[in-house]
């Protein structure tokens, strides 16, 4: 069995990703095998920056094809923010409360249709020295004016897929992971790798 380095200690997306992931002959190693590498700094001004830099790290550390992710929330309405610091919009150290908390306040008074945004996932790929591959994930949806259900993490309860009438937050999550931007990247992934190209 193939092993594939999840290069993120997030234990959040390991679960999402080890789901949208099922099924493929791969043994997930999560970064919190290897307490002694640090993370990654993600200063790139791109989520395709932060995530190749994460894979690359990840990579070089451990010699495991690593994959490695980024995303972001980019609201039309505030010029695309807060896109690549979406984990840390509040601040160093932000938790998913202050962040979203943030961003309520700054769409206070908005109307709903001006509240229009978009989730984006950059999935990088490093399986070999000098070699990467990135894979695109969009879901687009709204902002809600305040926080629905308790599932999912981040951004979830306030972000309402265009089409469905449930946020991330109130949906299962094998529903989420059938159309979210990670679920959508992840699965051109897989793709990817069952064709045994790489």
């Amino acid at each position: 069995m193939t092993r594939l380095l999840i290069a993120t200690h997030n234990k959040d997306k390991v679960e999402e990703i080890r789901g949208i992931l099922a099924g493929l002959h791969l043994s997930l190693v999560p970064m919190t095998d290897y307490p002694a590498i640090p993370q990654t700094l993600e200063d790139a001004d791109t989520l395709e920056g932060n995530a190749l830099k994460k894979a690359e790290e990840a990579f070089r550390a451990t010699s495991i094809p690593a994959a490695a992710d980024d995303t972001g929330l980019e609201v039309f309405y505030l010029n695309g923010e807060p896109g690549v610091f979406s984990s840390r919009y509040a601040g160093e150290g932000a938790t998913y409360a202050g962040n979203r908390r943030k961003l309520l306040s700054r769409l206070r008074g908005v109307p709903p249709r001006r509240r229009g945004a978009r989730f984006r996932t950059v999935v990088a790929f490093v399986p070999a020295n000098g070699t990467h591959y990135l894979f695109e994930g969009i879901c687009p949806g709204v902002i809600i004016e305040k926080e629905q259900g308790f599932g999912g993490f981040g951004y979830d309860p306030i972000f309402l897929p265009d089409g469905y009438a449930e946020t991330f937050g109130e949906m299962a999550l094998a529903q989420k992971n059938t159309l979210s931007h990670r679920a959508r990247a992840f699965q051109k992934f897989a793709e990817f790798l069952r064709q045994g190209k790489w």
